[in-house]
Formats: C-alpha cells, sequence, structure tokens
C-alpha cells in the first residue's frame, strides 16, 4: 500500500498506472465491451471507414447519439470503392444492447453487450479491416494476448533466474563459474533472431493458443540468463551478512539459506526488473506476430493486426488500422514510467541528483 501510495507522488507515474489499469479492465471485459465477437465478419464492409456518431440531428438541435450505416459503392470518376452514409434511417445508440452471445469473465452466459445499436445497425468506432472485421472489437481481444504476454513469461523467468542465481552467488568457486559460462553463452545468443528461427520452424497445424504458449515458453528461455547473472552478483554481497552467517552455525541447509534468507533480500530488484522488463516482452510478441511468426490470423493480437497497416495505401487511406500500434505505443511507455518511478521508490541511490 505505501508502495502505491508513494506511486501516486508522481505524476507521470500515476498517470501510467491509471492507464494500465484501465487496459488491464477493459482487454478483461473485452467480450462484454466489444460491440461484435472476435469472429464477426461482413465482407460488404471490407475497409469500412469508422463509424462516425451525431449528436446535433440535422435540424441543430441536440440529440441521442446516432449513426448511419455505410453504403458500398463504386465511384467511376475515382475508379474505386467509396463508403457512403445511408441517410435513409438513424441508428441510435444504446447501452447493454442485445448482441451476439459471450461469457462475462468466461463465466456469466449473456448476450447483452456495453453498448451498441440495434440489429440493422453498424456500429465500427475504428472501422473495419480487409475482412470486415470490427478493429475495436479486435484490438480488445488481441490487447488479451499482448497485454498477458510478458507476465506469463515472467512467471518462468524471475523463479529460474532467482533459483539459478542464487545458486551460483552462494557456492562460487568452479560451481560459479561453470554456471556463469553457461549464462554468459544463453545471453550471447541473439534472442530476436532466435525467435524468428524458432518460430518459423514450429508446425503450421499448431492452434494460436499453442501458439502463444510456445512463444511464452521461448521469450522466457532467453530472457532469465541476464537477470540470474545480477542476481548472482546480489548474493555474493549478501552472503557475507552476519544473518546469514549465523544461519549457516545454527545448522540450516544451503537450500533454506538461499531461497528463505538470501533470495528474499532482492525483492526490491526483482519488482524493478519484473516491471521493466514486461515492455520487453509485448514487443517481442507484437514483433513476430507482425512478421507473421507469431500468432496467426483469424486470432488478434495488436501485432498481426498492425501487419495489415505496413501497405502504403493502407496508411494514407485507411489510418485506423494503425490503431494497434498507438496502443503498443502507450502500453510500453506507461510501463516504462512506472517501471522507472518504481525503481527510484525502492533504490533512492539509483536516482541521479544534480
Amino acid at each position: 500500500m505505501k508502495l502505491l501510495n508513494d506511486i501516486f507522488k508522481d505524476r507521470f507515474a500515476a498517470y501510467a498506472f491509471i492507464i494500465l489499469a484501465i487496459m488491464y479492465i477493459i482487454i478483461l471485459l473485452a467480450d462484454f465491451i466489444a460491440p461484435y465477437s472476435s469472429t464477426f465478419s461482413n465482407r460488404d464492409l471490407s475497409y469500412s471507414p469508422p463509424s462516425k456518431i451525431y449528436v446535433i440531428d440535422e435540424n441543430g438541435k441536440l440529440s441521442m447519439p446516432y449513426t448511419y450505416n455505410y453504403k458500398r459503392q463504386y465511384d467511376e470518376n475515382l475508379m474505386q470503392t467509396v463508403y457512403k452514409q445511408n441517410k435513409a434511417q438513424k441508428h441510435y445508440l444504446r447501452l447493454f444492447v442485445k448482441g451476439e452471445k459471450h461469457k462475462i469473465l468466461g463465466i456469466i452466459p449473456t448476450n447483452r453487450h456495453l453498448f451498441g445499436v440495434n440489429n440493422s445497425g453498424e456500429l465500427h468506432l475504428l472501422g473495419t479491416d480487409i475482412n470486415g472485421r470490427d478493429v475495436f472489437s479486435r484490438l480488445l481481444y488481441g490487447g488479451r494476448i499482448s497485454m498477458t504476454v510478458g507476465f506469463l513469461a515472467m512467471l518462468i523467468v524471475f523463479p529460474v533466474g532467482l533459483l539459478y542465481g542464487g545458486i551460483s552467488g552462494y557456492f562460487g568457486g568452479i560451481i560459479d563459474t561453470l554456471m556463469m559460462r553457461f549464462a554468459e553463452a544463453v545471453m550471447a545468443i541473439p534472442s530476436f533472431y532466435l525467435l524468428i528461427i524458432l518460430a518459423a520452424i514450429l508446425p503450421s497445424g499448431m492452434t494460436s493458443i499453442q501458439r502463444f504458449a510456445l512463444i511464452v515458453i521461448i521469450l522466457a528461455l532467453i530472457g532469465w540468463a541476464g537477470f540470474a547473472r545480477v542476481v548472482r552478483g546480489m548474493v555474493l554481497s549478501i552472503k557475507q551478512e552476519d544473518f546469514v552467517q549465523a544461519e549457516k552455525v545454527m545448522g540450516a541447509s544451503s537450500l533454506r539459506i538461499i531461497i528463505k534468507h538470501i533470495l528474499p533480500q532482492t525483492t526490491s530488484y526483482v519488482i524493478i526488473a519484473m516491471t521493466l522488463s514486461v515492455p520487453s516482452y509485448i514487443l517481442a510478441e507484437s514483433g513476430l506476430s507482425f512478421l507473421g511468426l507469431g500468432i496467426q490470423q483469424p486470432d488478434a493480437s495488436w501485432g498481426n493486426m498492425l501487419k495489415e497497416a505496413q501497405e502504403y495505401m493502407n496508411i494514407l487511406y485507411r489510418p485506423w488500422l494503425l490503431a494497434p500500434g498507438g496502443l503498443i505505443f502507450i502500453a510500453v511507455l506507461s510501463f516504462n514510467l512506472l517501471g522507472d518511478a518504481i525503481r527510484d521508490i525502492l533504490d533512492p541511490k539509483s536516482i541521479v541528483r544534480k
């Protein structure tokens, strides 16, 4: 609680914490908040622009929010497909509208969505992609993968790195030398290129869930070494403390001393490292998916959604497809700001004083 209070004393860290909290709440409730399911597709609305929301009617009077459906037409002068609003019928925005069936938090079955329009209306806040899928809804579903990959990888990285570095630093000698040489060999591997190679040789018939699990494992297997090396350096210092020597005299086992007395002393560094490492995992997953080696269509992640925006014509005429890139930027920046603040709070010596 004290840590949280200290975070809110830093304005930028407070903003970052609030933004991340909102993002995780939204992706957790994605099925309820998203107007459409992850499998929704309307090919007749391929690359439809974002729906325009009106609160002032044609008479200049204040109105309930409403929108018009887009009608696809071919413009002979421009020699291309264009979308024009069908103003014959208004579609009013409603809260808790009926839609596709889903389960809130994967438990509560319902067909209600937070907002939407009537059955004949189309609402696409951020337009659609080439397959007529709602970009806004897919952003929410894709965030579940992109925003959780870092935390899942840490469940492997930090326990392995802590124990490996703790054992190496505590025993020292030949054990320390051999363990550190192995860790340095792992650190010498160019991680992103290894990810590309390993992701490329994965069987093509794998489901996205299986591929996602393997990506997490791959990220973890190449991320523990650097962390273990830092922990080892801390343990070399901590093991000389009086309380450790007292435990040895009392006959405590080496494993007990490492786990119960030495590693807890590294808590501050672990919290800082965890916060600062999440952005790198988000970028790694997004990069793999962007290259087509991560999460595969039709399942969404911010990386494979951003891939569609790499075409020059899409950037020029369909800027809403860049939305995943904006969310990646916001998430990574927020984690970095939060991590810097936590580092300053837990390790005041790290603050550069002028």
